[in-house]
């Protein structure tokens, strides 16, 4: 059996040589369901996140955030203010709490070009997070 941090660190590396593989001149959109919670600690990544997290950031968060500053990226579901259920994708099943865990990743100096991010009630997708 693998370890899940090994398993982590693993997708981490090859996301980053696949990062490491376009020329920075190019735009970039990087979506996913990344199970990370980022939070809501604007100050310790500016350049990374806006404003508008939610909750508390945890190790895979970390690792996300890692990456995004690494590689001048910012996550643009931080970036707008909305109500909760239009920034949430996905409810513990034993809490019943909803959290962030995907994501729409940009160029932080591309940032400009995105006008609204947000999740979308009543979509249709295979999933098990809200669209």
């Amino acid at each position: 059996m693998t370890n899940p941090d090994e398993n982590k660190e693993a997708f981490y590396n090859q996301l980053a040589s696949v990062l490491s593989g376009i020329p920075r001149t190019d735009k970039l959109l990087l979506i996913g369901d990344f199970n990370a919670r980022i939070g809501r600690d604007h100050d310790k990544w500016p350049l990374v996140k806006g404003k508008h997290g939610i909750g508390k950031c945890n190790s895979n968060g970390e690792l996300l955030l890692a990456l995004c500053s690494e590689f001048e990226l910012i996550v643009t579901n931080t970036m707008f203010k909305q109500k909760g259920e239009r920034k949430t994708t996905w409810m513990h099943p034993r809490s019943g709490h909803w959290h962030m865990i995907d994501f729409i990743i940009t160029r932080y100096r591309d940032k400009m070009d995105i006008h609204s991010t947000r999740a979308m009630r009543g979509a249709t997708c295979w999933t098990d997070t809200r669209c």
